[in-house]
């Protein structure tokens, strides 16, 4: 059996995802060293002025032009392009981490979901298991009476009829135990998963969670897709500055002639911006703004949740203090008064087992009631606070 933090720790070194997100971050920070650096040099070979026709056609050795040549070349991209694939490899990791960071945002809420749906799930099918059991010892008490003339016959089917409901109510939570278990298992890797000890008491910072929102994962990727965008921007942007190469060569000729050297300097022209480059980085910083307003509606739409959230979480708080402080006291003492009733016998067996019944029903209301807050603090403290990987 795990606790609740142990269920966490669990499945933070099990999930598939948390890894898979790992090697993300891995592969963007080892390509963001190759970013920005020169070009591989470019060796080239070959023979100059080789004659096809006149006197020395196909005789090399009496043409005095001819020569063998090797020679390299080194690209030269201009400043601002190095620059600009430094800045968007950083971006590619910037997303990468804001990725992970994400996914274990999510691994940890489903986490924790899942550990508590199972524990109140198995709690409110301990409280009915306790119900069948205490309906037991009442058929005992219908057969005694029964015996001694003091009950109708019709009586005895009572208890039975409402062990019945009970039964059917037992199989519901126990697909949910098993849903819940199901769940646990997949993030955590072991497939006999329990859970032990207490839910974990989470307080909702209101104030809190309004100052941190910006630092939350959701919004963190976001950042970096803006980031990304503007680096791929600036780097449309350094397209229109020229890159340059160096070239030089050696050329071995008849020692009749001597060999020779050559030695050069290429730069791109970049004449046609208007049709080339200029599109591109139109359509770079229309990206750019896409993800910039994409960054201010997640914000708006965040914030908008967790109001949601905050709203549902007073709602169930109030219905669980409503079921604490008035349903399950009203139906405890209903159900007391209905069985000493029945025990001095002034009412009539059903009845008294309807109340009992509605006292189960009411204390498994409540405890799904405090599940409700129980999910609503941990949906609350693990979607809205930063998380780190």
């Amino acid at each position: 059996p795990m606790t609740f933090e142990r269920a966490l720790e669990q499945a933070a070194s099990q999930a598939p995802a948390l890894k898979a997100s790992e090697a993300s971050v891995r592969a963007s920070r080892s390509g963001a060293i190759a970013a920005g650096q020169l070009p591989d040099p470019t060796l080239s070979v070959g023979i100059d002025n080789f004659p096809i026709s006149g006197p020395p056609a196909f005789r090399p050795r009496e043409e005095g032009m001819t020569m063998a040549r090797i020679g390299v070349e080194q690209a030269f991209p201009n400043p601002a392009k190095r620059r600009a694939e430094q800045t968007r490899a950083r971006a590619a990791i910037g997303t990468a981490e804001a990725g992970q960071a994400v996914t274990v945002q999510d691994v940890r809420l489903e986490t924790a979901l899942a550990w508590t749906d199972l524990y109140y799930a198995k709690r409110r099918l301990a409280q009915l298991q306790h119900l069948d059991a205490s309906l037991g010892d009442l058929q005992a008490t219908v057969t005694a009476r029964l015996a001694s003339g003091s009950a109708r016959p019709s009586q005895a089917y009572e208890p039975e009829q409402l062990r019945a409901a009970v039964s059917d109510r037992q199989a519901q939570l126990e697909a949910e135990v098993v849903k819940a278990q199901a769940r646990l298992a997949r993030l955590t890797g072991d497939p006999n998963v329990d859970v032990s000890g207490d839910p974990p008491l989470l307080a909702v910072d209101r104030e809190r969670l309004r100052r941190g929102i910006g630092a939350t994962p959701r919004l963190t990727a976001l950042d970096a897709d803006v980031a990304a965008a503007e680096a791929e921007t600036d780097l449309a942007r350094a397209a229109k500055r020229p890159d340059w190469r160096v070239s030089t060569s050696y050329g071995r000729r008849d020692p009749a002639y001597g060999d020779m050297v050559s030695v050069g300097v290429s730069i791109d022209l970049p004449l046609f911006s208007r049709k080339r480059q200029d599109p591109l980085i139109a359509a770079r910083e229309a990206e750019a703004e896409r993800a910039r307003f994409s960054r201010a509606s997640g914000e708006r739409d965040l914030d908008a949740a967790l109001s949601s959230d905050l709203a549902d979480y007073d709602m169930h708080r109030r219905q669980l203090d409503n079921a604490r402080t008035t349903l399950v006291p009203l139906a405890k003492r209903r159900a007391e008064l209905d069985m000493a009733s029945y025990a001095a016998g002034k009412l009539d067996l059903g009845s008294a087992l309807l109340s009992s019944l509605a006292l189960a029903e009411a204390e498994v209301d409540a405890l799904a009631r405090e599940a409700d807050v129980a999910r609503d603090a941990v949906r609350i403290n693990y979607t809205y606070m930063e998380v780190r990987p």
